[in-house]
């Protein structure tokens, strides 16, 4: 293994931790959320939009790095477990758009049922962390589907 795709290696590991971990510390915080007045909850808002931001830069980079892990490894694109990283990560890309960044402008309006709103990014959360280990499963276990 040459010293370039074990930093690609690397990046791509350090990348998926940058992606996955900022929403495991998400979960205690929307307990807060759910019981902070109004001005605290902004506070909590504004972490969890910088979460979200952090998640999605990271991405990127996973992304990048696992076309060029690709591109030099030993697996082709025709690969079971590729092409189900690579399904289920354009499913996660529209979930992410749709689940957090319009709830959280949501918590602006005038009227908006924050407790509604607050059980909907729970859920999200949830989802995400869900599409994102089930990814994580198919590049570490890389199982053989047919």
């Amino acid at each position: 293994m040459n010293m370039i795709y074990q930093l690609l290696v690397y990046t791509h590991i350090a990348s998926a931790v940058a992606s996955i971990g900022p929403f495991f510390t998400l979960i205690p915080l929307i307990k807060k959320l759910r019981e902070a007045e109004e001005d605290v909850q902004q506070a909590y808002l504004n972490v969890f939009k910088s979460a979200v931001r952090l998640v999605k830069h990271a991405g990127h980079v996973l992304v990048a790095s696992g076309i060029l892990l690709i591109m030099k490894g030993p697996w082709p694109w025709t690969t079971p477990w590729i092409i189900m990283t690579v399904a289920v990560m354009f499913s996660s890309v529209f979930f992410l758009a749709r689940a957090f960044t319009p709830t959280l402008r949501k918590f602006h309006d005038p009227g908006s049922d924050k407790q509604a709103l607050v059980g909907k990014l729970h859920r999200s959360v949830w989802i995400y962390i869900f599409l994102l280990m089930l990814m994580l499963w198919f590049m570490v276990a890389k199982p053989v589907l047919w």
